[in-house]
């Protein structure tokens, strides 16, 4: 029996197209990466000699053999893109953040949805092997009831570079870099909030967009913060998480983005990180917690995309869902009110409610 193999066209060639994106679809199977859009044709066969190089997306468009397009350029091209591949019948996958407005993700649903295409956003943080240790501890109750989460995502770059991110232009600055990656994570821990506080600061010389944030999630019993910043140097924890019966803290970030921008290409060990987190439980009340190291489960970014060809060749549901990448917009952008207007938003609407005005774009 012949196996079907999705070709899958790629839009840029930057650090997120060349090394997370393009190694982790080559490791798939039933994914054949078979062109790259990229006005740096050299650049391209140097890292991939058989792939095509287009040099505008059109082209990839145009041809009625590719499956998939995947879309890694800057933020604010997400949406004229995807809804040209859309128009042309192709599924997509996008990288983070799904768009720059909660508008531009409600017209591309539509569009998806009519079109019966598949978008996917590349929430690949929910593979991090921090997360997946701590997710297991939390649907094991390990932690007990629990009452507070820090979640940071720090950088030491005291030097403000001419990239597109450190510029005024829509989907800029730190909130749109970090934000979905932490916001995606507690919402999947959690599920929607009740309201949400947001903080921006520009903290470098020079800088002219946020480099810094600082943002609250209130949800029944439970306080989440959430923090970034472009100026720290000292290491600091990756998660705090404190419980009715203990706490739970990790150092470092997931290796598996530095091992694919070095090169390293998904292979059995893959994901093993050797930063063990500490766990500090206490058996009975008033007993002085006593910590230990507590191994990480192994990442797995390459689940992403094999959960992708799953969704497209047998019809299961994707590994980030629509429904998902919507709540992560709806965050963002009511975060960005919160800033604005200098206090907490109330999330007024459950889960099922917020998803039929998704659905219907109101």
């Amino acid at each position: 029996m012949k196996t079907y193999t999705l070709n899958v066209g790629l839009i840029g060639f930057g650090m997120a197209g060349k090394s997370l994106h393009a190694p982790l679809i080559q490791a798939t199977p039933g994914m054949e990466l078979v062109a790259v859009v990229s006005g740096e044709a050299d650049r391209v066969h140097a890292v991939l000699p058989e792939v095509e190089v287009l040099a505008r997306a059109p082209a990839l468009f145009a041809r009625r053999d590719i499956d998939l397009v995947v879309i890694a350029t800057p933020n604010e091209t997400h949406y004229p893109l995807a809804k040209a591949a859309l128009a042309a019948g192709k599924h997509l996958v996008i990288d983070q953040p799904f768009t720059v407005s909660l508008s531009e993700a409600r017209l591309l649903r539509t569009q998806a949805e009519g079109a019966d295409r598949l978008i996917s956003v590349f929430h690949n943080r929910r593979w991090d092997s921090d997360f997946l240790t701590l997710r297991g501890l939390l649907e094991a109750g390990t932690l007990g009831r629990v009452v507070a989460l820090e979640s940071r995502f720090d950088r030491f770059r005291p030097t403000v570079t001419d990239r597109w991110r450190d510029h005024h232009q829509p989907g800029g600055g730190i909130w749109f870099d970090l934000g979905p990656h932490l916001l995606d994570q507690v919402r999947a821990l959690f599920g929607m909030p009740k309201a949400i506080l947001l903080e921006l600061a520009t903290v470098r010389e020079g800088a002219e967009v946020d480099d810094d944030f600082l943002c609250l999630l209130e949800y029944d019993g439970l306080r989440v913060t959430l923090q970034a910043s472009s100026l720290v140097a000292e290491p600091t924890p990756r998660f705090r998480v404190h419980g009715t019966r203990g706490s739970y803290v990790t150092f470092g970030l997931d290796p598996q983005e530095a091992w694919l921008k070095a090169g390293k290409a998904p292979a059995p060990g893959w994901g093993d990180d050797p930063q063990a987190g500490r766990l500090m439980l206490a058996e009975r009340e008033g007993e002085s917690a006593e910590g230990l190291e507590y191994p990480n489960l192994p990442g797995d970014w390459p689940a992403y995309y094999a959960g992708i060809a799953e969704a497209l060749l047998r019809g299961t549901p994707p590994p980030v869902t629509l429904d998902e990448a919507m709540d992560v917009m709806t965050l963002l952008e009511t975060g960005l009110d919160s800033y604005r207007q200098g206090r907490w938003l109330r999330f007024k609407e459950g889960n099922e409610l917020r998803r039929r005005l998704h659905a219907s774009g109101r």
